[in-house]
């Protein structure tokens, strides 16, 4: 299986520990993070690289780093994971080389600043899509987002997902958007991704 995702503007690669520095970019700033928690330290990003980078269900569960696909230039980080439950983050014990977590199956994105408001976000979110529904085993994917991202909700809706009420994720109860294989071929029909 290929994990190197391209889109039109886009390169997604399967994180790796060389991509720290976008991630010591992105976790310490504070608008970066608004809507996850807060700022991450550079101890614990470092701490935190040697899990990020682990990938499950044959490498198409976890998370890419996404840059130009000319340039090179870092942008941000995507991911497919198990979304969590109780719990604030991941349970990344379910992130395992050759089984496909069970449970639901969470989309999200994180942009560095100067990414934002330019279509990055809505192009990555359909490039995961087309994989997940193309090339894995994946029949339904889930998001959900802080009541107050109201650009993430635009991501997510001009992608594809369809608002369903509430569930219980992240140890609070939060929007869910969800897409399923079927939808997704529908609206993508006459789509060359």
């Amino acid at each position: 299986m290929n994990l190197e995702l391209i889109s039109e503007r886009t390169k997604l690669s399967p994180l790796s520990l060389d991509d720290i520095d976008l991630s010591l970019e992105m976790f310490t700033d504070p608008e970066v993070v608004e809507f996850i928690g807060g700022l991450i330290s550079e101890e614990e990003i470092r701490e935190g690289m040697k899990t990020w980078t682990k990938r499950g269900g044959d490498g198409c569960i976890g998370i890419w780093c996404i840059s130009n696909r000319h340039t090179g230039e870092k942008y941000g980080n995507c991911y497919l994971l198990p979304l969590p439950i109780d719990d604030d983050d991941t349970d990344w014990d379910l992130v395992r080389p050759e089984v496909m977590p069970y449970g639901e199956i969470e989309v999200g994105y994180f942009l560095k600043q100067s990414c934002w408001r330019k279509g990055i976000a809505t192009e990555v979110c359909r490039r995961l899509l087309k994989f997940a529904f193309e090339e894995t085993s994946l029949t339904e994917l889930v998001a959900t987002i802080d009541d107050e991202n109201h650009q993430s909700r635009k991501v997510l809706e001009k992608s594809g997902f369809i608002y369903k009420g509430r569930i219980w994720a992240y140890a609070e109860n939060s929007p869910a958007y969800r897409i399923n294989r079927q939808q997704w071929l529908e609206l993508n029909k006459d789509d060359d991704l």
